[in-house]
């Protein structure tokens, strides 16, 4: 799933306000999503409407055993 520190990180690389976040859940959700420590819990559907919609986006979340590129690997986000 997506993690607090990813859910902050891809709506920075959109250039989105924490307020003006409109994309997938609402404001108070995303906010509640991007202080959790690690993976975000709660509600399923609020994380897959996110993850659908920072996907369109052109956000690609890297997965924690996923390669980002010159040999790091852990969890992140990208630009597609």
């Amino acid at each position: 799933m997506i993690t607090g520190t990813q859910t902050r990180a891809a709506r920075v690389l959109l250039g989105i306000d924490q307020r003006e976040a409109t994309f997938g859940p609402v404001p108070a959700t995303i906010q509640r999503m991007e202080s959790c420590d690690g993976v975000v819990r709660g509600n399923v559907d609020s994380q897959m409407k996110l993850i659908d919609t920072l996907g369109a986006s052109d956000i690609e979340l890297i997965g924690a055993g996923a390669s980002s590129g010159g040999g790091r690997r852990g969890r992140g986000v990208r630009l597609k």
